[in-house]
């Protein structure tokens, strides 16, 4: 029963969600893809694989102890931290702290943690702003 209200809670966030992105409006001077490409595949995706948990529900679903939903809700709250303090601290600093606290939970020790989320904020960072060119959130060192 679980998996069929996991399921039918998922199809109502994916058409709200394709109902928000139908409603961008699009600028004369997007690209060929525009703005609402991205977002309704993600829709889809989500549509699709929530449609199949709601109709093909697993008949003894097994669900996470207190504690273990006690970590998924606080990485919940990190990225919602993560989306407020972007544009303050910028992309690098707060890819760096997100991705650093998100693998540190996922197991790694702290300061490998510390160093992968370093390396990974500055490996998106070259590749999307310098290579690519796309607009990152500027925090106040300027990157």
């Amino acid at each position: 029963m679980s998996d069929r209200i996991f399921g039918a809670v998922g199809l109502f966030l994916a058409l709200f969600y394709a109902w928000a992105t139908l409603q961008i409006e699009e600028s004369f001077l997007s690209d060929a893809v525009g703005p609402k490409a991205f977002p309704l595949i993600i829709a889809t995706i989500l549509g699709i694989s929530s449609a199949i948990i709601a109709l093909k529900p697993d008949p003894e679903p097994v669900w996470p102890s207190l504690a273990r939903l006690a970590e998924i809700a606080a990485a919940v709250v990190v990225m919602i931290l993560y989306a407020q303090f972007l544009p303050e601290a910028g992309f690098v600093t707060a890819t760096a702290v997100a991705s650093a606290y998100l693998t540190w939970r996922l197991g790694t020790k702290p300061l490998q943690s510390l160093l992968v989320g370093v390396l990974t904020s500055v490996g998106i960072y070259v590749i999307f702003h310098l290579a690519l060119g796309l607009s990152l959130a500027r925090g106040p060192f300027g990157f």
